[in-house]
């Protein structure tokens, strides 16, 4: 019987040490995260250029609308490692202080880690466009969707990756004007709350609009 107990206790411990040692730790996940991300940035041809470089003159060359096109510029935001490229910054104008805004938005949201699409709503005959409202209090952005397949995925809140690109657009209303078009690679604490609590990346390719102006 004692050695009956003795074997089912090693075997215990022995199972215990196997699940923790396949438990990732936080910091293992981020550094899997950031793997993940350089090698998405690699395979896609993709060129980091600094703030301080993007800010001369706020543009990210790119294939589609260039001025360089045979460059594939993102911007990095250092302090939370979301990358940017504006493909089109618009015709409307700026947001500024004080100004809530109604937007429409068309996008493709892509897992970094999972190489497949997670979720969007390009194809216009059966999904309606994103809807979310966007307000500026002196430097501040907030937003908040309201309905769309974001909305019903994820719930209200904006990814903050979204947000951050509002201060270099100028979306158009929906009048046939050209929209604002933007790719961010996000990393997991600046994405949704699933990316959030599964540390993962996306990446997201959004075309914008501005619906009214309050």
């Amino acid at each position: 019987m004692k050695r009956y107990l003795y074997i089912l206790s090693a075997l215990l411990i022995a199972a215990i040490t196997v699940g923790c040692d396949d438990t990732e730790t936080y910091a293992e996940q981020k550094a899997r995260e950031n793997k993940q991300i350089a090698d998405f940035i690699k395979d896609n041809n993709i060129q980091v250029i600094k703030m301080s470089d993007f800010l001369q003159d706020t543009i990210t060359n790119n294939p589609e609308t260039g001025p360089d096109f045979s460059k594939n510029e993102y911007v990095l935001f250092e302090d939370n490692g979301v990358y940017m490229q504006i493909v089109r910054r618009g015709t409307g104008r700026q947001m500024e202080d004080g100004d809530r805004w109604d937007m429409t938005a068309r996008y493709v949201e892509y897992g970094i880690a999972a190489e497949d699409t997670l979720t969007l709503n390009t194809f216009a005959t059966y999904t309606s466009p994103d809807q979310y409202w966007c307000l500026r209090t002196g430097d501040n952005f907030s937003a908040g969707f309201t309905s769309g397949v974001m909305f019903q995925y994820y719930g209200s809140a904006v990814p903050n990756s979204w947000i951050m690109s509002m201060p270099f657009l100028k979306p158009g209303f929906l009048n046939g004007e050209p929209s604002a078009k933007v790719k961010l690679i996000v990393p997991h604490n600046q994405g949704t709350q699933k990316a959030a609590t599964n540390v993962y990346p996306t990446f997201y390719e959004i075309t914008i609009k501005t619906e009214k102006w309050q």
